[in-house]
């Protein structure tokens, strides 16, 4: 199949080693085009011819007979990593644990990372595992394994070296926003199963339904959660909040099945790529699980890739109102490229556009009620969103933000949300959530308003 006439699954990736998709298009096509490109390019074979005069200089004379593997693995990862935060190469180990991931299992600590300046930062810990328990958070920049800098490291490497077998030790120096000191935190190895779908239902038949990842279980799950909220409420469901906070994304099909869960009809997201061909939209392609219920999502600086499409289109489409604060901006789509060897290189080759034409690469979701997690206004330590990141794509070809109209159909009670906590507000409690988490707080206002409102106007 050539590579422009793809269509099984695109990754929407933060740059880690720990979510991805699998566009399992054979390379030739792209390659080939490539190779075609550059045809009679004397500057190209020149620079090729270089590069190998130095691979030789560095076999012949280095210090210590090189591995040649490493050699040509590194200058690989080295071209990919200098195009931009999320293109990258993976060995054969690396693209093998990719795959598992996928499907929601694999060893390690359970904390999403990118690189950035040439340090570890997490994007987000996934819930219930060691890094989640540990308080290790979005933002924190990890400097340092088992007392060993991280710098000269590529990410695929960092990852490994914090993967291990289960019960073994390893110990993080983490660099915390406003706090002086490095932080030392020892974390145990475990084998982690990833529940991506948390559901409750909270006090009014108000459910709530948490998204951590979009691995291939996503959708699957989601749609249980509201079925199992359905028969909980007796059939009495009166509203649905989407917890999209700190999910890093995941798989694109995913996102629009997630999407589709909601939205009957209508564009979710399209891609716009180098080449017009390789261009793609994806259209609601189910029906609205909820039919018609209210819906509020919940997002943070934290909520990125997947996460965004799915806000994105549930916003434009009006279909839901969004409560929390900007999202990470990260509006690019990255391909999983099998290669010669078994490994596979993630390569960015599109940007994706929210139906209404947006482009949020580089600037997030802005949510119609911004509500922030906490009082204090915390500085980040090498930013803490896409814009921050280095060698970003940049924001181009999409709708204009103040071309779009703004919505006349939030209910009265958004002008009186806070927008940050009162003086003396709890610390967050996973094991009271409901209680500490002000956010969801403000989102149960926010629901049951809206089911207030859409009974009334249903009598």
């Amino acid at each position: 199949m050539d590579f422009r006439q793809r269509h099984l699954r695109s990754a929407l990736m933060l740059g880690t080693a720990f979510l991805a998709g699998v566009a399992l298009a054979p390379a030739t096509g792209m390659l080939g085009r490539a190779l075609a490109d550059s045809a009679g390019n004397a500057q190209m074979y020149t620079l090729l011819k270089e590069f190998g005069d130095v691979v030789e200089r560095v076999r012949a004379d280095y210090v210590q007979a090189p591995n040649d593997r490493e050699l040509v693995e590194n200058a690989i990862n080295g071209m990919l990593t200098g195009l931009d935060a999320h293109s990258s190469y993976m060995n054969a180990k690396a693209y093998k644990d990719m795959q598992i991931q996928t499907k929601g299992e694999f060893g390690g600590l359970g904390i999403e990372v990118t690189q950035d300046g040439g340090f570890i930062k997490v994007i987000s810990p996934i819930d219930d595992t060691p890094a989640f328990r540990a308080g290790i958070k979005s933002g924190d920049i990890i400097t340092a394994l088992d007392g060993k800098t991280v710098q000269g490291l590529s990410l695929n490497d960092a990852v490994d070296k914090m993967r291990g077998p289960p019960n073994a030790k390893i110990v993080l120096t983490i660099k915390r926003a406003g706090v002086e000191k490095p932080l030392e935190v020892p974390l145990i190895r475990e084998t982690i199963h990833i529940q991506v779908i948390k559901s409750r239902l909270e006090a009014d038949n108000i459910g709530y339904v948490r998204l951590s990842q979009f691995t291939e279980q996503a959708d699957p799950g989601l749609r249980a959660a509201i079925k199992s909220l359905r028969e909980k409420s007796g059939g009495k469901l009166r509203a649905l909040i989407l917890d999209l906070r700190n999910d890093p994304g995941g798989l694109l099909d995913q996102a629009v099945a997630v999407s589709s869960d909601f939205i009957s009809q209508g564009e979710i997201v399209s891609t716009r790529a180098r080449h017009p061909e390789d261009s793609n939209r994806w259209n609601a392609k189910g029906d609205d699980q909820l039919n018609g219920l209210p819906l509020v999502v919940l997002i943070n600086g934290g909520s990125a890739s997947a996460s965004e499409i799915v806000a994105g289109a549930l916003q434009d489409h009006r279909r839901a109102i969004l409560l929390g604060t900007r999202s990470f901006g990260k509006g690019s789509v990255q391909t999983v490229i099998p290669l010669p060897g078994n490994g596979a290189m993630r390569l960015t080759t599109a940007r994706y556009y929210t139906p209404s034409g947006r482009s949020i690469q580089g600037l997030g979701i802005e949510p119609e009620v911004v509500v922030a997690e906490t009082r204090e206004e915390v500085g980040s330590f090498g930013g803490d969103r896409e814009a921050d990141l280095n060698k970003i794509i940049s924001n181009q070809g999409g709708t204009a933000p103040d071309t779009i109209a703004p919505r006349d159909d939030l209910p009265p009670i958004v002008s009186e949300i806070p927008k940050k906590p009162p003086e003396g507000f709890p610390k967050f409690d996973p094991l009271k959530p409901t209680e500490t988490d002000f956010q969801l707080q403000q989102g149960l206002v926010l629901a049951k308003a809206m089911a207030a409102r859409k009974s009334a106007s249903a009598n």
